[in-house]
């Protein structure tokens, strides 16, 4: 008689991180403060989403190379988000934007 290992357990979702909400918050605050480029953030809600639909087919391994991938591009929306900040700020306080904003705000205000 040979050993016959039992079947493995599908893993509970959760116990492998989605990043789902990270993948939300950072393409949308990244398509707003950056430029459409903040987009690139579909791409983690993407992979997030495949995370729990792999954990329930029993497929760890994939669902954690899911997980990774949507952490990186997390990270990526998540550096525009930062540089479409650092952008705006500078744009506002050193490039004479602010005056800018104060002029378009007067006009909205006339019309």
């Amino acid at each position: 008689m040979s050993y016959v290992p039992p079947p493995a357990s599908a893993a509970a979702p959760g116990s492998v991180p989605n990043h789902l909400a990270w993948a939300i918050i950072s393409t949308v605050l990244a398509t707003c403060l950056c430029c459409p480029l903040g987009l690139v953030g579909i791409v983690a809600i993407v992979f997030s989403s495949k995370v729990n639909k792999l954990l329930a087919q029993g497929d760890i391994a994939g669902a954690q190379r899911a997980s990774a991938t949507a952490k990186t591009w997390c990270w990526v929306a998540t550096a525009l988000a930062i540089i479409g900040v650092a952008w705006t700020t500078y744009s506002l306080t050193m490039g004479d934007g602010f005056a800018q904003y104060q002029q378009i705000m007067e006009q909205v205000q006339s019309q």
